[in-house]
């Protein structure tokens, strides 16, 4: 078409000079010269353009391709992501009615141990018992006291994988703190014939800021592993401080931990190869706990580990010290009553057997008990008399304990300190454990020193502690028959190997085939119990010399 019209124009023009100028044949000459020359540039010009249509269709074809295939790959992404929020919500109901079976779980557990735990408490602490009993009881109670912990232990896996573990900033006296747990873990260790090595540093704080159960738990679960599988040997217990981060080293001479269970002891319930074999294993949470709270508490847990020589454990936490700590003053001697006037306290509880215990607990102390079986008795009582203090449980049929607390408020008892007990975990409680309802909380199983250290704290009141009780008279060897020279003998060696159960069989037998020996069996008992084993050896040694 282009050069048609090229030809058309050149004709033309051909036509219009002809007429004018008689040369003809130059012109026609060289318009033929232009023609082929611009048909050459014509045809140079069209094939660019086919090739630019060509390359534009090619184009927009493959846009038109990668658009499809876009479009496509968003509505996978569409139907992948709907998936995963399907799955992410069953996987959130499963969770939530795991929590709610573990929490409906504890609180049923709870309830009956309260009573086997505070009667527990109740007869450890009456004089009357015999040592025997009073060692059986003291069994009872600390089974369960560890019955207590295996609850919280699975409370706490399931509230740090839900992320709902809440640490408190408490006022911790680190060398007090410390102290306590080396008195505790060293009689462990005598008892086990191991020795146990606690080093600190020359310079440590007074007071840290930290949460003392969780700072506690740590530490009782790995001291507690290394002297439970710990047959000969020693374990050592090294703190190192450098503010405000504290190291605490637990180094044990046991059988070691092979490579392939270094990360696998601290998963739930699983345990190293060769622990499996040691006696009384455990159930498998506390490594798998103390790393988890560790790691709530801005620290972690490294270990190390040589098959044959032993393992070593380290907790690395930030403990900042407290600048301007407040004072406390601890109570050593036990409570009898309080100075002041009488205060009168209600117990609010559904079963018999709780109210019964807080009033075996508080009774004897010389408060007014008033006990009602539910809310609306509370209520009742409330409105005839001005109790000090009201202790709520919180699950109770009809009216829970958060509403009695909040009709006490609205009805103008704001004066009067409101306890809440509850057998169930803090977080059931949600919203209503922060509202101003209530002055104080507790878990079951009730911690009788505890309750009435809250107690004191709430009615601001001051305990009149019994005297210390004077040290019953030394058994003197020539006040009765002397036990036979080799009964002395085994057991000035059971007490050189500070194997305190087998010393306590010991006495059982002598006491069961030489009635006797009474009073023998009776003093050493004693010294035994109080793991006075000093003055126990040096007592046997005394009528050891008097059969030489």
């Amino acid at each position: 078409v282009s050069a048609g019209l090229v030809a058309l124009v050149l004709g033309l023009i051909y036509l219009q000079t002809s007429a004018a100028v008689h040369a003809n044949e130059l012109l026609a000459a060289v318009l033929w010269k232009v023609f082929f020359a611009l048909v050459l540039i014509i045809g140079v010009v069209a094939w660019l353009f086919v090739l630019a249509q060509q390359s534009r269709r090619a184009a927009e074809e493959e846009t038109r391709r990668q658009t499809t295939l876009l479009i496509q790959e968003i509505d996978a992404h569409k139907r992948t992501d709907a998936e995963l929020q399907r799955a992410k919500e069953v996987a959130e109901s499963a969770n939530l009615a795991k929590s709610r079976y573990v929490v409906g779980l504890s609180h049923e557990l709870r309830s009956p141990l309260n009573a086997i735990s505070g009667y527990a408490q109740l007869l450890e602490q009456d004089n009357s018992l015999p040592p025997r009993p009073r060692d059986q009881v003291r069994v009872v109670r600390r089974s369960a006291d560890h019955l207590s912990g295996l609850i919280d232990g699975i409370l706490d896996i399931s509230k740090i994988e839900a992320g709902r573990l809440y640490l408190s900033r408490d006022e911790v006296r680190l060398s007090d703190f410390l102290d306590q747990l080396v008195g505790m873990f060293r009689l462990q260790a005598a008892a086990k014939g191991i020795d146990f090595v606690f080093k600190r540093p020359p310079v440590l704080p007074v007071v840290v800021y930290a949460d003392e159960k969780r700072l506690r738990q740590i530490l009782i679960n790995l001291l507690s592993n290394a002297i439970k599988f710990t047959q000969a040997g020693h374990v050592q217990f090294v703190v190192h401080y450098r503010s405000p981060v504290a190291e605490f080293e637990v180094i044990d001479t046991g059988p070691g931990i092979q490579p392939d269970d270094l990360e696998r002891i601290f998963a739930p319930f699983e345990r190293g190869a060769l622990g499996v074999s040691q006696p009384q294993t455990g159930t498998g949470l506390g490594l798998t706990i103390s790393r988890l709270l560790a790691g709530v508490m801005g620290g972690a847990i490294k270990v190390s580990s040589t098959v044959g020589t032993g393992s070593t454990f380290r907790v690395k936490l930030l403990l900042s010290e407290v600048t301007n700590p407040r004072r406390e003053a601890p109570v050593d001697a036990p409570v009898y009553g309080y100075l002041g006037p009488r205060k009168t306290i209600l117990i609010t509880d559904d079963d018999p057997t709780h109210r019964d215990l807080l009033r075996e607990v508080l009774a004897p102390l010389g408060f007014i008990l008033l006990s009602a079986p539910d809310g609306p008795g509370c209520l009742a009582l409330a409105q005839h008399c001005r109790p000090d203090l009201f202790l709520l449980d919180i699950s109770m049929a009809g009216m829970d304990g958060w509403t009695v607390a909040e009709t006490l408020r609205s009805a103008g008892h704001h004066q009067a300190r409101i306890l809440m007990i509850s057998a169930s975990a803090l977080e059931a409680h949600g919203a209503p454990l922060a509202q101003p309802f209530h002055d104080g909380y507790l878990m079951k199983p009730i911690d009788i020193p505890r309750l009435l250290e809250t107690v004191r704290q709430l009615l601001r009141i001051e305990w009149q502690y019994e005297p210390e009780q004077t040290p019953p008279p030394q058994w003197k060897p020539d006040s009765a028959t002397r036990p036979p020279v080799k009964y002395i003998e085994e057991l000035i060696g059971l007490g050189q190997l500070g194997y305190v159960r087998a010393i306590q069989l010991k006495l059982d037998e002598i006491g069961h085939e030489h009635p006797e020996h009474a009073d023998f069996v009776a003093q050493m008992r004693t010294l035994v119990d109080r793991f006075d084993l000093d003055q126990y050896m040096a007592t046997l040694k005394i009528l050891h010399s008097y059969d030489h």
